[in-house]
Parts: C-alpha cells; structure tokens; sequence
C-alpha cells in the first residue's frame, strides 16, 4: 500500500503531465485567404481586392494572400488598392507568382504596400514609370509632377514596410527592374518562396507584423482557403480583357456599318450598337492606344466611303489596311506586347468578310426593280378606265389611279379597256404612254 507522501508525487507528476499536454498541444488553426490578380489593374481588379478583404475578414481568416501577375493598369485604381491594403482589418501579403509572373508598373506599388512582399522564382518586378493614355511619354511638366506624386507615395509605402526606399524611387524614375534574387538581395521584398505552401512555412517562422505586433505561426498547418470572386467579377473582367474588348469593338463597328446599308435590318443595329456602347466602356477603363483606335474607326468610315465612291476597290482595299494597322496598335505600347496575331487575322477577316457581304447585299438591292411604293408600278401595264384629251382613270393592280400622258408620248385618246404602261409618276398621279403595239402609227 502507497505512503500519502507517494500519492502526493503521483498527483504532481500527474498535473505536470497535463500541463506538458496543454502547452504542446496547437494552437487555433491559423487561416489564409488566397486570391488571384492576375490581369491589367482596373476597377474589376479594386473591386474584387475589397471584398476579398471583407471576405477574409467574415470568414474569418488571419491573413490575406494575393497572388499577384500584372502589367500595371490605372494610376486612380491602384491607389484605391493601395488604400485598401494598408487599412485592411487583417495583414496582406502579396505573392509575386506563379514563375514568369511580373509585377510591372502599378504593381510595383500593390507589392511595396503588402504587409509581407514575396516573389516565385523566374518573376519579376520594376518598370513603374508613368506612361500616357495611348502609351507614348507625357510632357515633360506632366511627367515631372506625376513622377514626383508617384515617387513619394512608393517612398512613404516602402519607408512604413521597411524596405529599400531608393531602388523603389528608382523603378518610378528609371524604370528599375529586378529578378526574384534580386529582390531579395536589395530589400526590395522579404521572401522568395517556390509555393503558397512554402511561402506560408518562411512566413510563420520570420512572423507577420500587425499592429498589435509580430504574429508567428505554423506554416505548415496552416490553410489555405481559394477565395472565389462573385459574377459581376467575373463579368467586369471579362469585359476588361483587351481580347474581349476588341472583338466588341469590330462587332460594333461591322453591325453598325450593317444597317446603315440595309435599312430595316434592327437586329444587326442593336447587336451592333450594344457592342459598340460595351467596348468604347471597356476601352475607356484600358490603356488604349489612341492610334490604334482612329485606325480602327477611319476603316469603318472607308468601308461606308466605298458604297458612294466609285473607287474600284481601292477604299475597300485602305479600310482593310486601316483595320490590320489599327488592331495591331490598339493595345502596344509599355507592358503590353499588343493583341496577338492568332486573335487580330481571323477577327480581320471575319469583320471584312461581313462588310463586303453588307455591300453585295446593298449592291444586289439597287440593282433588283422596287417592290413597295410608286417606282414599283413602273414599266406595269395599266387599263384604261376612262380617259379625255392628256388625262384619265387607269387600273393597275387591283386599284384606280389618277394619271396623264407622259410629255413626250403627244396626246391620244384612249379607249376604255385599252392598256398603257406607266413610265413615271408627279405626286401620285401616273405618268402613262401607249403601249408600242398601240402606239398612233
């Protein structure tokens, strides 16, 4: 039988246990929103960053990861982004991935505002220097202000994140760019992770900065939920996509072009206006290259030009030029290598071949006899009902028309039963002339 003095030690060593079990055991599980941005910045893109962040925040989720891969995109958007980073409930990192990702021009800013700034291998970063709206440089006052405002906003993001505040100066005024290496190398971002799953692991160790102070956890028990964006996400980027916005465009432009050679068409003038309403939005959101726009709309104007110019092809000929030209230049410019070929020559030839079947349409109408109206009772042959001196009562298709001798057919008397055949009309008096058959000898 056991002393009280050993129950005693058995019962501490017993509490000891517990307390072992309960300081090893895990904490709460640690969660990590993941969102993708992978396109030109714009409103879409803003959009969706805020209620991703809302998001991560009903769930709730400890942190905000944002796969990054943008060429840059709106000066206006991406400060509203920035905005939307540094005040978020919750930490944001910003990943640079996945390999061959970039984060160019205004994204230069989104990674220098995260929380933690990270990068896949083979990405890489810089080239925030402001461009135009159609993609040439800015006056040189306008460049200089819009450099400066642009340098001292990554200045303060890179200062507050403790990153390396002269190369950021440089990416506005030199258009610096770095690999993944590279970045790290200058404290330019803090990691280079292969994975989200590695990414987390280097993140847990190293902490994440909070207002409350450095959170540390277990990477790799950590999840990852995918944060899913709603329809109208969905719907603005596919919108916004320069691909999608071009098409829109040349549709519009073709089914506009449509009714206004076959008048009465309706369907081909609403498509064609929707699409044209659509893409004109789209491309006032996008960089768009202004050259390549009036390229785009002079081609349209062209094609109508060869309907009442006798010009044997050679407008049709310039307006596909323009149109090549014009698709070609519409999205080239800093960041963006232009819509590809594999798009640009069948869309061309889809856009030319519609037109010129709108033409053939047009040109085999002019050359068919009227159908409705007066022109169509031309060269018909009327029955004289009564008649007296130049003027008389004829009836042509099942109806009595007023009508008269044309000038040049001399006055005859008609009579009743005899046929003529109506030449012309004045207002909506027939002019008639005997038939050859009939004709006074």
């Amino acid at each position: 039988m056991s002393s009280p003095r050993c129950a005693v030690v058995e019962l501490q060593s017993l509490f000891l246990a517990l307390f072992l079990v309960f300081c090893a055991s895990p904490s709460q599980a640690y969660t990590v929103l993941e969102a993708r941005l992978h396109s030109a910045i714009s409103p879409a893109q803003a959009d969706m960053l805020d209620e991703a962040i809302a998001a991560a925040v009903a769930k709730p989720a400890d942190l905000l990861l944002l796969s990054l891969d943008t060429p840059g995109g709106s000066v206006e958007v991406m400060r509203r982004m920035v905005g939307s980073i540094l005040n978020a409930p919750i930490p944001v990192a910003v990943y640079v991935s996945p390999s061959g990702a970039r984060a160019a021009s205004a994204g230069v800013f989104l990674v220098a505002a995260a929380s933690v700034a990270a990068m896949a291998p083979q990405t890489t970063i810089g080239a925030a220097s402001p461009i135009g709206i159609g993609g040439g440089d800015l006056p040189k006052t306008s460049d200089l202000k819009i450099k400066n405002d642009l340098t001292s906003l990554l200045r303060g993001l890179a200062d507050r994140r403790g990153r390396n505040v002269n190369w950021y100066k440089k990416a506005v005024d030199e258009a610096a760019t770095l690999t993944a290496p590279e970045a790290v190398a200058e404290r330019v971002v803090d990691l280079v992770a292969v994975s989200p799953r590695d990414l987390l692991e280097q993140i847990g160790k190293r902490g994440v900065p909070t207002p409350t102070g450095t959170i540390r956890f277990d990477g790799a028990a950590a999840t990852i939920v995918a944060y899913e964006p709603g329809p109208w996400h969905t719907l603005l980027s596919w919108l916004l996509d320069p691909s999608i916005a071009y098409v829109l465009l040349l549709l519009g432009i073709a089914g506009i072009f449509f009714e206004l050679t076959t008048p009465g068409a309706v369907l081909p003038g609403v498509v064609g206006g929707i699409a044209l309403i659509l893409a004109l939005y789209a491309l006032s959101v996008l960089p768009t290259n202004a050259a390549g726009l009036l390229l785009l709309l002079a081609a349209g104007g062209l094609f109508l030009l060869e309907l009442h110019i006798t010009s044997f092809g050679l407008l049709s000929l310039a307006g596909v030029a323009a149109l090549f030209l014009g698709s070609l230049l519409l999205f080239r410019f800093d960041g963006h290598s232009g819509l590809p070929l594999s798009l640009i020559l069948p869309t061309v030839a889809g856009v030319c071949a519609l037109l010129l079947g709108a033409v053939w349409l047009l040109a085999k109408a002019q050359r068919q006899k009227p159908r409705l109206g007066l022109t169509a009772l031309y060269g018909q042959t009327a029955l004289v009902r009564r008649w007296s001196g130049r003027a008389g009562k004829v009836f042509v298709h099942g109806e009595i028309w007023d009508a008269r001798l044309a000038d040049d057919a001399g006055t005859r008397d008609f009579a009743p039963g005899e046929p003529v055949v109506v030449v012309g009309h004045e207002d909506f008096v027939l002019l008639v002339a005997p038939r050859p058959e009939h004709a006074a000898a």
